[in-house]
C-alpha cells in the first residue's frame, strides 16, 4: 500500500485527504497539521460561544464539482434560520434540506452585502452607479470620477503594476478614493510596486463596464448573466462558520481510516539522489519524528517548503527566501449595539447595519476591514438578540510593531480605533474581546514573486511532490480554487499522470473565470 503524506489541514490539504480516501482503498493517508484546529485561515474560532470567521468566507463557486462537494458535506437549508424567521425575511431553501433550528450539519443561504466605509459614509462594494453613491460623493466628485473613467477607456496604461490595472478599469479618481490606500494598507506596499496579477486574480472581470453590464442585465431581466464573484447577491455559509466544514471533513476522513496528527510542525522534507522525496520530519511535543512516504502533498507556504528541503539549487533558495507574505490579526469585540445607522431596506435583528464585512478606507486608522458576525449566521453569536459580535481586521508583518503588541495592548488599540470611526460611542461599551493572529495569511505578489515560474519548474521536477492550495502555490486562491487544486492533484496520483500543469492552471485562465 502506497503512503501519502499531506502537509496542512486547511481546505486544500483536507480536500486532498478526503478525496484520496473516498476514491481509492490503495493508499494510507496521513495529514500533518501544525496547529490544534482545522481549516487554516478558513477556521472558526469559538470564544465563549461567540464564533469568529478568520478573514470572512463566502461560499460561492462556478465549479459544479465544488458545489456538489459542499452539498454532500453540508446540505442546503430546507427551512429558514433564526433571524430570517424572526424578521420575516426569505432566503433560498432546498426541498428536504435540514432545518437550521434543529440540525447543525447545514449550509445556510445568506444575503451578500459588503460596503466601503469612506468619509464616514457607506459606499457599495463594488462601487455602484446609483443615487446614493452620487449623493455621498457629491456632484462635483461624481463628474470628476466620470471624466477620469472616460479617460481610462480611451487611454489605456500598459499594465506593469496593480496601480495600472485598477486605473484601467476604474479611472484614476475612483482608484485614488477606493483602491490606493486600502491596497497599501493590505499589503504594506503601494499598488505601483505590486504585480497586476493579483488584481487579475482577485478582481477578475470586475470593472465599471462589468458593473454597467450587471445593472442593465437586471433591468432587462437578461437570462444567463455572467456574474462576477464580487457581484453575487446570495451565498452559502456553514451554520457554525467556515471551520465547521473542515472539522466535518476531518472527522469523515478519520472515519474512513485516515490519520491526522495535530500540533505537528513539518520542518524538513527528505530528498534522495534521484530527486524523489522519501519522507518528512516533524516536531511535536519537543520530539523530532521522521515519517517515510511515497507521495507528499504540500499546502504549507512555498518558502518553508523549499527551505526545508535538502540539495535545493542556490537560485531557488534565493527566490524562496524572498517570497513575501502578509500576516493578519483580528479582534473579536462584543458590544450591546453599533452606532452605525441602518439606512438600507434590509431588516436585521436590532436594526444593525446588514453588512457581512466592511472595507475601511479611512486614512486616520489602520483598520483594514471589520466583520459583523451576526450577519454571517445568527448561530455565530451566543446572544444574538442582545449583542453584536464584530471582528476588527488588521494586516501586518510578523514581528512588526502591531504584531509585537500583547493581546491586551492590541485589543485596546483596535477598540480605540472603533470609537474613533464612530462604530461605538465609547470604549466603555465593550463587553468582551478576543485576539487572534494568522501567520502567512496572504501570499503577496512582489519581491521575488516575479521569479515564481523558476521555482515552480524546480518543484515540478520532483516527481512525487504536489503543491496545492493558497500557500502551497503562493497564489491568492479562494476556497473553491484551493479545493480544485486538490481535486486535480488526486486525479494525477490515481492516474499516474506526471505533468502537474493541470494543478497549477486552476484559477489562471480567463475562460475559467468568465465562461463557466
Amino acid at each position: 500500500m502506497k503512503k501519502v503524506l499531506i502537509i496542512g489541514a486547511g481546505p486544500a490539504g483536507l480536500t486532498a485527504a478526503y478525496e484520496l480516501m473516498d476514491k481509492s482503498k490503495d493508499y494510507e493517508v496521513v495529514v500533518f497539521e501544525e496547529t490544534d484546529c482545522f481549516g487554516g485561515i478558513s477556521r472558526t474560532v469559538n470564544y465563549k460561544g461567540n464564533r469568529m470567521d478568520m478573514g470572512g468566507h463566502r461560499f460561492f463557486s462556478k465549479v459544479p464539482e465544488v458545489n456538489e462537494w459542499w452539498e454532500k458535506m453540508l446540505p442546503t437549508q430546507g427551512a429558514m434560520p433564526f433571524d430570517d424567521i424572526a424578521l420575516g425575511r426569505t432566503s433560498t431553501v432546498a426541498d428536504g434540506g435540514p432545518d437550521p433550528e434543529k440540525d447543525d450539519r447545514v449550509m445556510l443561504r445568506r444575503n451578500r452585502l459588503s460596503r466601503i466605509f469612506f468619509n464616514n459614509k457607506f459606499f457599495d462594494y463594488p462601487v455602484s452607479l446609483k443615487f446614493d453613491t452620487i449623493k455621498n460623493m457629491g456632484l462635483g466628485t461624481t463628474i470628476v470620477v466620470g471624466f477620469s473613467y472616460l479617460k481610462s477607456v480611451f487611454h489605456k496604461r500598459e499594465e506593469k503594476s496593480l496601480e495600472d490595472f485598477y486605473i484601467n478599469r476604474f479611472g484614476k479618481k475612483l482608484y485614488s478614493m477606493f483602491f490606493e490606500n486600502y491596497t497599501e494598507n493590505l499589503w504594506g506596499r503601494h499598488p505601483s510596486e505590486i504585480s497586476p496579477e493579483w488584481g487579475a486574480q482577485r478582481v477578475k472581470g470586475l470593472s465599471i463596464k462589468a458593473i454597467l453590464k450587471d445593472i442593465f442585465g437586471k433591468i432587462f431581466n437578461k437570462k444567463n448573466r455572467v456574474v462576477e464573484t464580487s457581484l453575487i447577491e446570495e451565498f452559502a455559509y456553514p451554520k457554525l462558520g467556515p471551520g465547521q466544514l473542515w472539522e466535518l471533513t476531518a472527522a469523515d476522513f478519520e472515519a474512513m481510516g485516515g490519520t491526522i496528527i495535530k500540533n505537528a510542525k513539518v520542518v524538513k522534507l527528505i530528498k534522495d539522489e534521484n530527486n524523489q522525496l522519501t519522507g518528512i520530519v516533524y516536531e511535536k511535543d519537543g520530539e523530532t519524528i521522521t515519517v517515510e512516504g511515497d507521495y507528499v502533498i504540500s499546502s504549507m507556504p512555498v518558502k518553508d517548503l523549499v527551505l526545508g528541503m535538502n540539495d535545493v539549487p542556490a537560485e531557488c533558495v534565493e527566490i524562496a527566501e524572498g517570497l513575501p507574505y502578509r500576516d493578519y490579526m483580528t479582534v473579536g469585540v462584543l458590544v450591546p449595539n453599533l452606532q452605525l445607522k441602518n439606512e438600507t431596506k434590509i431588516k436585521t435583528l436590532g436594526n444593525i447595519v446588514p453588512d457581512n464585512w466592511v472595507y475601511v478606507h479611512d486614512r486616520s486608522v489602520k483598520m483594514g476591514r471589520f466583520q459583523i458576525y451576526n450577519n454571517w449566521s445568527p448561530y455565530m453569536v451566543k446572544d444574538i438578540e442582545n449583542n453584536v459580535w464584530v471582528g476588527l481586521e488588521y494586516f501586518c508583518n510578523e514581528g512588526d510593531e502591531m504584531w509585537s503588541m500583547t493581546d491586551d495592548e492590541f485589543a485596546k488599540f483596535a477598540i480605540k480605533e472603533m470609537a474613533t470611526m464612530g462604530l461605538i460611542k465609547s470604549e466603555d461599551e465593550v463587553l468582551d474581546s478576543h485576539v487572534e493572529r494568522v501567520k502567512k495569511a496572504y501570499p503577496a505578489y512582489f519581491d521575488t514573486y516575479e521569479n515564481m515560474d523558476t521555482l515552480r519548474e524546480y518543484l515540478d521536477s520532483i516527481p512525487n511532490l504536489f503543491c496545492v492550495g493558497r500557500n502551497g502555490q503562493h497564489r491568492y486562491n479562494n476556497i473553491d480554487h484551493s479545493m480544485c487544486t486538490s481535486f486535480e492533484c488526486v486525479k494525477n496520483i490515481l492516474s499516474g499522470e506526471t505533468s502537474k500543469d493541470n494543478i497549477w492552471n486552476v484559477n489562471t485562465e480567463k475562460e475559467y473565470h468568465e465562461e463557466k
